[in-house]
């Protein structure tokens, strides 16, 4: 029980910390068009993929110790289909759907962490629905069924853009299957598209499993070997990685044609992998365990993200305001010295005003002030049009890239920052930007550090040790969260800037190296 509660106290720490620091910050300069937390703030959710006949749907229903999901050799099932718990109904009573939602409810109710998934139209909502069931194993889990990737589909045959749907669930999901069956030990054209495009740049590797299924239909521990021996193969080619990713093998007892003495004959050897089996189930049910792991990179790659946003930002202004008190200058002097070469040539032209007099000292600080203005509306903002438009030109000088993963992560906020340059033209509050990169730097230096630690401590406690669970869990520093999420608080206080090699205005004791992947 004390795990448990540490496990549900971090993970609303760590929603509220995005929702109170990172959130703001992403929807006012375009980085997300969603509230951040509500991609995070559901259950942990298993997403798994397949080829046609991979057996996805049997997979499901061996977990949950029920036929839920139709099944058959022959695609079956069309639909995206979340499976979750229904905590009204008894886990004791027969194991069944208690209720069933479409697409739409799920898109638009705030309940769920789906609403990025609007962009995929009608056709796509129509082929997404929501299952609850009353089994134990969906009690801190849920489950995301796909349809079967095949060879000749196109998104006009589907209606929607398969794989942006595949890589946005991906990127929801704290675990990813991807099943093959021996049938169809090599992949399919979807498959390999998921596989080399979708899934690897959406989510992370150590998120994705592999999983040969349906090994109860080899004849032979021979006709495994050569099945197993194939998909490894074909994995290595489509993952381009030296190494042989590691395959999980499993089939269903529900679905076996065994008999009730367990496997014999040539079959025997499924004897020797019930602990695949387990291993994998024992994966799967720790989709809580991953969540946190996941959240927390969550946290650390989008605050180190507007971390780089913000600093360019601030740099940017910086520069500018270096620029127009230059050019502030500038305009002062030649509007001093053109009035007063005015007032001192004036009586050679005829004009009766002295420098001596009243009047000529009025008139030379009118012409001033009227020259300066001129300067200003004109010349001036002709000026830092070109200084604008040159910092556009040369945005990669705005932050430090002096390592390769600062490089990576400017890459993905550097469109951006142009964007917010170009529609703004650079008219911002600096202290406004500044509060903001202050807040969410020592969210990315403190809190990722303080995140991490309490991951290490949770890989300590054993489950059902009977210790109640904590109440709050305590942040060094001023940087201190409360567990039920309505209290996070972070100091105001400045903490002091340290010099920057671009412009001078990073938080101290932050390291430009220093960059979390």
């Amino acid at each position: 029980m004390y795990r448990e509660n540490y496990i549900n106290s971090l993970r609303m720490e760590l929603v509220a910390m995005v929702e109170k620091y990172l959130t703001p910050v992403a929807r006012e300069y375009g980085y997300s068009d969603v509230p951040l937390e509500s991609t995070i703030k559901w259950r942990p959710m298993v997403l798994i993929l397949g080829n046609y006949s991979s057996g996805k749907s049997t997979l499901i229903n061996e977990f949950l110790g029920a036929d839920i999901q139709a099944i058959g050799q022959a695609p079956t099932d069309d639909s995206f289909t979340i499976i979750t718990h229904d905590p009204t109904v008894p886990d004791t009573d027969h194991v069944r759907v208690t209720e069933e939602r479409d697409g739409k409810f799920l898109l638009h109710d705030p309940e769920y962490p789906f609403e990025i998934l609007k962009k995929h139209g009608q056709r796509f909502a129509s082929h997404f629905r929501l299952k609850k069931i009353n089994s134990p194993f969906l009690k801190n889990l849920a489950l995301i069924d796909t349809p079967g990737m095949l060879d000749s589909i196109t998104e006009r045959d589907r209606g929607y853009n398969y794989q942006d749907v595949i890589g946005d669930l991906a990127q929801l999901a704290d675990l990813v299957l991807v099943l093959f069956d021996p049938h169809k030990a090599g992949t399919v054209r979807e498959a390999h598209t998921s596989l080399r495009e979708t899934i690897s740049t959406r989510t992370f590797e150590d998120r994705v499993l592999f999983v040969l299924n349906r090994i109860d239909e080899c004849a032979s521990l021979s006709d495994l070997l050569q099945v197993y021996g194939t998909l490894c193969w074909n994995l290595s080619q489509i993952t381009g990685r030296k190494d042989i990713p590691a395959i999980h093998l499993t089939y269903s007892t529900r679905a076996a044609k065994i008999p009730e003495g367990g496997p014999a004959g040539d079959q025997s050897f499924l004897y020797y992998l019930e602990n695949q089996r387990k291993k994998l189930r024992a994966s799967v049910l720790e989709a809580p365990r991953h969540r946190l792991d996941n959240l927390a990179t969550f946290v650390e790659t989008h605050s180190e993200r507007l971390d780089h946003l913000l600093e360019a930002l601030v740099c940017y202004r910086k520069q500018l305001q270096k620029q127009n008190l230059k050019y502030g200058l500038i305009g002062a002097l030649a509007a001093f010295t053109a009035s007063a070469a005015l007032i001192l040539t004036a009586p050679g032209m005829g004009i009766p005003v002295t420098p001596a007099d009243p009047a000529g000292l009025f008139a030379g600080v009118g012409m001033s002030v009227l020259f300066f203005l001129l300067w200003i509306s004109i010349p001036m903002h002709f000026l830092k049009s070109i200084f604008h438009r040159s910092q556009l030109k040369k945005i990669d000088n705005l932050i430090s890239l002096e390592t390769q993963t600062r490089r990576d992560v400017w890459q993905a906020i550097r469109g951006l920052v142009y964007k917010y340059l170009q529609k703004t033209q650079g008219r911002f509050s600096l202290n406004h930007v500044r509060q903001q990169y202050t807040a969410v730097h020592r969210l990315y230096n403190e809190g990722s550090r303080e995140i991490r630690k309490a991951l290490n401590e949770l890989s300590t406690i054993k489950p059902d040790n009977g210790v109640p669970g904590p109440q709050r869990l305590q942040r060094p520093g001023d940087l201190q969260l409360e567990s039920n999420g309505s209290d996070a608080k972070l100091s105001e206080d400045d903490p002091g800037m340290g010099n920057n090699a671009v412009c001078e205005d990073r938080p101290a004791g932050s390291n430009p190296g220093h960059a979390r992947s």
